[in-house]
C-alpha cells in the first residue's frame, strides 16, 4: 500500500474527519419500488461523502475549513481531491492511497418530492486508522470545532475525539448511519445529531413524532453529549440542552427539488456557527438556513449556499 499526504492548507477552524466518495445519482421520477426497474430521467457523478460535504457545507458558510480523511485514487479520487481544493479545504490531513479504490455512493432520487435513496460503499474510506488521525493531529491544535460522521472507521474517529477533548475542541457527532458501535463515542460528544430515525434507533425507542423525538434525545443525552439535535426534515429540528430541556425550532417551508445533502448542509452550519462562537439555538438556525436553501435546488454539494445567500433566510 502507497501512503501519501496531500497539499498542505491554513490553519483552520472546522476540522472534518470523515468520508470522501464520488455520488453516482440517477433521477426518475419515483423510487422503484422492490424488484421493479424504472426509466431514469438524468444521470451525474458528482464529488460527495458526508464527510466531504459537510466540509464543503462548512467552507461555503465562511469557516476555515481542514479535513481528514483517506483516499483511494485507483479510480476517481484525484478528482474527489481537487473538489476539495477548488473549495478552499486544507487537504494535509488526507492520507492518498494509490493501491485502493476510493468510496462511491449509488443515490437515487425522485423528480416529484425529492425522496432518495443511498447504497454506500466505502472503499478507501473503511481503510481510515487512528494511525492516520495521529497523523494528522496538528490540525486539530488551532482548531474550534471537530466534526465526525460514522461512514470511517470508530476508532480512527474515537482517537480525533480523544486529540479534540485534550485540546479543548468542540466536537460534533453526526451518528449517520446509526451504527451500535458510534455508542461508544457520545462519552467523548459534545453536540449529538441525528434524524428522528437514527434517535430512535440509537435510544432503542420507537420513531414516532416530536413527542418520541424528544424521548429519544433525552434518552441520549444521558450517555454522554452535552447537547442532542434531531433533525425531522419539514418539522425543523428538535434541540435537547444539557439540563434535558427541549426546544423546538420549526423549518421555513420551502418547495423541496432534492433532498439529498440536506443533512450534511445543516451540520456544517451547526459547526460554523458554533466555531464562530454562536449561541447553541443561533448555531442551529444558521444551519436550518442552509438547509432549507439547499433542499430548494438539485445537486449535493453544488446546491450548498454561500453566507451571502442566508440573508434572508436568518
Amino acid at each position: 500500500m502507497t501512503d501519501q499526504r496531500a497539499a498542505a492548507g491554513p490553519a483552520a477552524q472546522v476540522v472534518v474527519v470523515g468520508s470522501i466518495n464520488m455520488d453516482m445519482i440517477s433521477l426518475s421520477k419515483r423510487l422503484p419500488a422492490p424488484g421493479e426497474t424504472l426509466m431514469g430521467e438524468a444521470f451525474a457523478m458528482t464529488p460527495g461523502g458526508k464527510g466531504a460535504n459537510q466540509a464543503v457545507a462548512a467552507a461555503r458558510l465562511g469557516a476555515p475549513v481542514a479535513f481528514l480523511s483517506r483516499v483511494g485514487t485507483q479510480a476517481h479520487g484525484r478528482e474527489l481531491l481537487a473538489a476539495l481544493a477548488a473549495e478552499g479545504i486544507a487537504t494535509e490531513g488526507v492520507v492518498v492511497d494509490e493501491a485502493a479504490l476510493p468510496g462511491i455512493a449509488v443515490i437515487m432520487v425522485a423528480s416529484e418530492g425529492g425522496e432518495n435513496s443511498i447504497v454506500y460503499v466505502p472503499g478507501s474510506n473503511a481503510d481510515l486508522a487512528p494511525a492516520d488521525v495521529d497523523a494528522g493531529a496538528a490540525l486539530l491544535q488551532g482548531a474550534r470545532v471537530l466534526v465526525a460522521q460514522l461512514e470511517v472507521p470508530v476508532p480512527a474517529i474515537r482517537r480525533a475525539f480523544e486529540l479534540a477533548r485534550a485540546a479543548g475542541v468542540t466536537t460534533i457527532l453526526n451518528a449517520a448511519p446509526a451504527l451500535p458501535a458510534g455508542a461508544e463515542l457520545l462519552p467523548l460528544t459534545d453536540w449529538l445529531v441525528l434524524n428522528e430515525t437514527e434517535a430512535a434507533q440509537f435510544a432503542g425507542l420507537p420513531a414516532g413524532g416530536l413527542e418520541e423525538a424528544g424521548q429519544a434525545a433525552r434518552a441520549l443525552l444521558l450517555q454522554g453529549p452535552h447537547q442532542v439535535a434531531v433533525t425531522l426534515g419539514a418539522q425543523g429540528v428538535l434541540l435537547c440542552e444539557a439540563t434535558g430541556a427541549l426546544t423546538h425550532l420549526p423549518a421555513r417551508v420551502v418547495k423541496a427539488v432534492d433532498t439529498v445533502g440536506a443533512g450534511d448542509t445543516f451540520v456544517g452550519g451547526l459547526a460554523t456557527g458554533l466555531a464562530e462562537g454562536m449561541a447553541a439555538a443561533d448555531a442551529v438556525r444558521l444551519g436550518q438556513a442552509a438547509a432549507a436553501i439547499a433542499v430548494s435546488r438539485s445537486g449535493v454539494q453544488s446546491a450548498m449556499p454561500r453566507r451571502a445567500e442566508l440573508a434572508e433566510e436568518l
